[in-house]
């Protein structure tokens, strides 16, 4: 025979091996004789990329081809000849199993094509090879799962909360569990798509995109607050009116508080954590000459320590 296996596959001859397997793949999925009932030319066509992906989909044989030690169909060639043919290399036209094996043998053509292109083949009659592929479209397979992104306020996210989405024109309840953070995925299971020949349903996957809120953040179970405080409240203390994710709340700020000064609510966080704020000195916006004259007749302090 005097055909070139890359030729049949459409791909060069330094294709990579997962480049020879797509190729096949399409091929195979193209020409497969159940899916080309009408065409006659199909089975042959079939046949022959099978053929040439059970040698350049090995990579022994691929390499012995790529030497000219086999032929196109797996024979043996030149030298050596006799001693070869017991090798496993058979020929197609001997009615030898394309895929390896003896003759007849069946073959899990899934681990090639995947199930899914098992679903429109009927269960009666044998392949083009021998092996029946019937039995491979009669398994039991799990349904498709189903991809949904949700959007949620943080609010909803950190303190948790229930949703109804509606997918495939069903409404599901969705729990949304305290804590949760952005782009995290929920999985609801067997409310995917139904199985096949009695397989389990598959899941619903919801990924969570989680809207940024103005003041709050979530560091694992505790909730971060930046807190803005006067300079007067700052030198002096005071007690002012602060929010929580579970409403508001009055906080003491001790006198002569600093910028990065943090306080701490304790179970005002999630789960158990806190709400833990750091506390930000702001300037007067205003031009105060009071103030100006009272800082003047305060002594100087150092600092810094460099």
């Amino acid at each position: 025979m005097n055909k070139n296996l890359y030729d049949v596959l459409g791909v060069s001859k330094d294709a990579s091996e997962s480049e020879i397997k797509s190729a096949y793949r399409k091929l195979a999925r193209k020409y497969h004789p159940d899916l080309n009932k009408d065409d006659k030319n199909a089975a042959e066509k079939f046949k022959e990329v099978s053929g040439a992906y059970d040698i350049l989909g090995d990579k022994e044989k691929r390499q012995k081809y790529d030497n000219n030690e086999i032929d196109a169909e797996g024979k043996p060639t030149g030298f050596g000849a006799s001693g070869f043919g017991n090798g496993g290399y058979q020929s197609y036209s001997t009615g030898g199993n394309p895929f390896g094996g003896s003759q007849g043998a069946s073959f899990d053509f899934s681990s090639i094509f995947g199930d899914d292109i098992f679903s429109g083949f009927s269960s009666q009659g044998a392949g083009p090879f021998g092996g029946g592929f019937g039995g491979a479209s009669r398994r039991p397979r799990k349904g498709s799962d189903i991809s949904y992104t949700m959007r949620i306020d943080f609010l909803s996210a950190v303190k948790g909360s229930e949703k109804t989405v509606n997918i495939n024109g069903k409404n599901i309840n969705v729990k949304i569990p305290a804590g949760t953070v952005n782009g995290q995925t929920l999985r609801l299971k067997g409310l995917g798509e139904a199985g096949f020949n009695g397989g389990p349903a598959g899941d619903v996957l919801i990924t969570l995109n989680v809207d940024r809120h103005p003041y709050f953040t979530l560091e694992d179970k505790n909730i971060l607050l930046e807190l803005p405080i006067t300079l007067k409240e700052a030198i002096l203390g005071a007690k002012v009116t602060v929010p929580t994710i579970s409403g508001k709340v009055a906080v003491n700020i001790p006198p002569y508080a600093t910028t990065g000064e943090k306080l701490r609510l304790k179970g005002k966080g999630v789960k158990g954590g806190d709400q833990i704020m750091t506390l930000k000195v702001v300037m007067p916006k205003n031009k105060s000459t009071e103030l100006e004259k009272a800082l003047l007749q305060m002594p100087d302090e150092t600092v810094r320590t460099f």
